[in-house]
């Protein structure tokens, strides 16, 4: 049965704010995996990464999070599919910070307007009939066993043969039952010193088929040593001192150790074996198993770079760790046997050794090379290498990634910018080409008309107006001499306040309180309407503006968001109480999966509210019926469905406490020029979030989908992005 991909990512509390940096590891393992050094990006986890059917990205060209948050209403597709999302660092070249820079593709001939890099510009594969793999395993993938040397393979490289002269006194294994392709594999590695009786073994490691150590051991050798090899083995004389294991104990425990149908794996497995003096009839050698033309062997430490993304038998280290190198090698021969010989000529290994070597000379070549002047001996310098694109990467595994795009993806020519062709174009294109592609980056654009800097400003000012006023409820009448103590205790318990005033325009008394979060001027407004607050029976309110007519349904799509599922509010909390505390406290809910305590971004002190995510919808709703009227260190709790992401914290502090350069009477005067178009661009992002939804459907199951609101980094100023991300599952849904 196919496996399915998953992916996770720790993005609930204010911190998930994630740079290009960290978005270009994500895209780089999701396209290669463990090949060319790519690993697990810090911030999110992608499981079984090699079921991937293909990445997607969509670049919304000049938008920022401003834009999704200002047509939220609009953008129902991205809102209720993407489970995952995050602050994105705006930058000032985005396309480079994207996939990197020294990319090497050229544009192929597209139709007018349109830009496209695609199949046919990629380097093609060499015919992989020729690869030393191919000849040796053929194409198909086949079981564990069909990778074991033979007996003749054995003996013609050197491994201990029963009955064979220089095996005399050599012990058998003892694991002689009829090997499986379901056989366990264990990896076995040794480090030796030269010893006047030749190489003789000061250390053994073995690993089980999850990578566990199951022996990791120093052995006295027999002989006087003659050279330790600590440069390479790590072993001193000091380390061996008090050592009272002999070789025979080692063979004694592995012989008890290994099952009698196990595969030991190793590389260059021949000479662990001769220098255990042991006997083994079912061993892959991944020296070999990753076969060379002329005889000719790949280094494990090159390998375990190339295939798996693992460095090894680091320089900064004193000798090899036979537990690494064991694991390793294992981790080699487990690839091979998953993914099949195809995919590991595909690799081009030979390609990619041939690049370490240039780079190792160019490197050393900057290093020996003095430093020169004069304008002639500049102009014949080679230019400097660029760093490694995985586009590039991509080309030589044989992939194909696709561009397509109505602006320029680039400023290097990588795709000529056109304005003439429309979105509809590029989606056509797009449903036929993506489906041929492993990568794809798809760029949309609302158009010129709708990027300019002063639409943007005024769009600004709308998006931080509108939030100002969901956060802002108006409590009242009050008695004339009311207790203003009793008034911020009471509505404090509902979330942190940012504000408090006294409205003295009225008959009688109210006050004008302006939260942090939308949940707190949401449960004030639910929970205090209507109550009993310093000895008057009151009325809580928001503004009514224009703006805020649709507060209510933006207050309902917000609790349906995909990403608040499961998500739950906490406030009344004391201050006084730590993480630790409310971890313990919380500790009997049900499935609790995350606790998120925000912080004052200028103090760093902890507000008087919490986030709880629970691994099931249900244990949610199952959370807030038990937190309902819950004591806790003698405070009472409320709390309600959690209404905005956590990513939006960072945000909404910002655009809370952002002043505005210049007068009110301009940003009206930009708000009047933007509503003149309001409508036009509402359809125009709807249509959008209706492409990306018919692009979507069309991805097969197990697609990373990327979309992004790259952010803006100019001269007018700076907003930040937004990242949505899943992996399509059965339903048509980003899996977790």
């Amino acid at each position: 049965q196919e496996k399915s991909c998953h992916l996770s990512a720790a993005l609930l509390g204010e911190d998930s704010e994630i740079s290009q940096e960290q978005l270009y590891e994500l895209l780089k393992y999701a396209a290669l995996g463990k090949c060319h050094n790519a690993a697990q990006p810090s911030w999110c986890r992608i499981y079984h990464q090699s079921h991937l059917a293909g990445v997607v990205v969509v670049v919304l060209h000049e938008m920022s999070q401003l834009h999704f948050y200002r047509f939220y209403l609009q953008f129902k597709h991205l809102r209720r599919v993407f489970r995952h999302r995050f602050t994105l660092t705006p930058s000032a070249n985005f396309p480079v910070s994207l996939y990197g820079e020294g990319t090497n593709l050229k544009p192929q001939n597209t139709p007018q307007g349109l830009t496209s890099t695609s199949s046919e510009c990629i380097i093609k594969n060499p015919d992989l009939q020729c690869d030393p793999i191919i000849q040796r395993y053929g194409e198909k993938k086949q079981g564990l066993t069909s990778y074991t040397l033979t007996l003749e393979e054995q003996k013609k490289n050197d491994y201990p043969i029963e009955g064979s002269p220089g095996c005399k006194g050599y012990i058998s294994t003892e694991c002689d039952q009829q090997r499986t392709d379901s056989s366990p594999l264990f990896g076995l590695d040794c480090e030796m010193c030269l010893t006047a009786k030749g190489n003789e073994v000061t250390r053994v490691s073995l690993v089980d088929a999850r990578g566990q150590c199951l022996l990791n051991e120093l052995v006295k050798p027999e002989s006087t040593v003659v050279n330790y090899r600590t440069r390479f083995s790590g072993i001193t004389k000091k380390m061996l001192l008090p050592v009272k294991t002999r070789l025979s104990d080692i063979q004694t425990r592995l012989k008890k150790m290994l099952p009698h149908d196990a595969v030991l794996v190793g590389h260059s497995l021949n000479s662990d074996l001769q220098a255990l003096e042991m006997i083994h009839p079912s061993v892959i050698d991944t020296s070999l198993l990753f076969a060379r033309s002329e005889g000719r062997r790949f280094k494990l430490k090159f390998l375990a770079k190339a295939v798996l993304g693992k460095e090894i038998q680091c320089e900064q280290k004193l000798g090899h760790d036979p537990t690494e190198d064991a694991r390793a090698a294992l981790e080699l021969a487990q690839f091979f046997i998953e993914q099949g010989p195809t995919k590991v000529a595909e690799l081009n290994l030979e390609m990619l050794l041939t690049a370490e070597k240039l780079a190792e000379v160019s490197q050393n070549k900057a290093v020996l090379q003095p430093q020169r002047c004069g304008f002639q001996e500049q102009l014949n310098e080679p230019p400097p290498l660029s760093k490694p694109c995985f586009l590039d990467c991509l080309q030589v595994t044989g992939q194909k990634p696709l561009l397509l795009g109505r602006q320029g993806l680039d400023s290097s020519g990588l795709c000529q910018s056109n304005l003439s062709t429309s979105n509809k174009q590029i989606l056509q294109r797009a449903l036929e080409d993506v489906p041929l592609s492993k990568f794809s980056i798809i760029q949309f654009s609302l158009g010129p008309e709708y990027l300019a800097s002063h639409l943007h400003a005024g769009l600004h000012e709308k998006v931080r107006s509108k939030l100002t006023d969901m956060l802002t409820i108006y409590a009242g009448p009050f008695e004339e001499n009311f207790c203003m103590k009793s008034v911020k205790k009471e509505f404090g318990r509902c979330g942190p306040i940012q504000s408090l005033t006294v409205v003295t325009e009225t008959f009688q008394p109210y006050v004008c309180i302006q939260y942090e979060v939308l949940e707190a001027a949401q449960l004030a407004v639910e929970s205090l309407n209507g109550a009993e607050v310093a000895g008057s029976c009151i009325k809580v309110q928001r503004p009514v503006t224009a703006a805020m007519l649709d507060c209510n349904v933006l207050i309902k799509e917000l609790e349906l968001d995909v990403e608040n599922e499961g998500v739950i509010y906490v406030a009344g909390l004391k201050k006084s109480l730590t993480e630790t505390d409310l971890q313990e406290e919380f500790s009997q809910l049900k499935d609790l999966e995350t606790l998120f305590l925000p912080k004052d971004l200028q103090s760093g002190k902890h507000r008087n509210c919490c986030f709880l995510k629970f691994q099931k919808t249900q244990s949610a709703v199952d959370a807030l019926e038990a937190l309902n009227g819950w004591t806790m260190k003698g405070s009472e709790l409320r709390s309600r469905n959690a209404l905005a992401p956590g990513h939006l914290w960072r945000w909404i502090w910002q655009m809370n406490h952002s002043n505005g350069k210049q007068g009110k009477h301009i940003f009206y005067e930009k708000m009047e020029q933007l509503s003149d178009s309001e409508q036009d661009l509402r359809k125009k992002v709807k249509k959008l979030d209706h492409h990306i939804k018919k692009l979507y459907r069309s991805l097969q199951n197990n697609t990373l989908c990327i979309v992004l609101f790259p952010g803006v980094n100019s001269t007018h100023g700076s907003q930040s992005g937004l990242g949505l991300m899943g992996i399509k599952d059965d339903e048509g849904r980003s899996a977790c």
